[in-house]
């Protein structure tokens, strides 16, 4: 195997399953009142590893065709161009790598709740 040929034996094409998008780090209950809400989306997700805080939208490129090859691939954007699938999700799934992660709303919210002690009293008036 190498990686010009990589991608042929990769079972749903995970590295363009996805988008990420760097956030900043959430600090105060706003941020993660915020987070929270974007975790209520469909198919919205957030991590943090060793680069910092992450949305990660899983939504799979139209581009990829039913054989899992890039159908644009001699025009494909940069982003996808610096891609290197030398040691890529086929190798070792990247959640391995995340320090926290989020499926949604429900776990972003435990989180809540035992970073911050008062979290389901943050509405109440003063």
């Amino acid at each position: 195997m190498t990686s010009e040929n990589k991608c042929g034996f990769c079972i749903g094409t995970r590295c363009c399953g996805y988008i990420t998008q760097a956030i900043d780090t959430p600090r105060s209950k706003d941020d993660f009142d915020h987070l929270l809400w974007q975790l209520t989306h469909e198919n919205v997700q957030a991590y943090k590893d060793e680069d910092g805080w992450f949305l990660l939208v899983l939504n799979r490129c139209k581009f990829v065709g039913d054989d899992g090859r890039c159908q644009i691939y001699e025009t494909r954007p940069n982003v996808c161009r610096d891609y290197s699938n030398d040691y890529c999700e086929y190798d070792s799934p990247a959640e391995e790598g995340f320090e926290l992660f989020f499926d949604g709303y429900e776990s972003l919210l435990e989180y809540c709740r035992r970073r911050f002690r008062n979290w389901d009293r943050r509405f109440e008036k003063k």
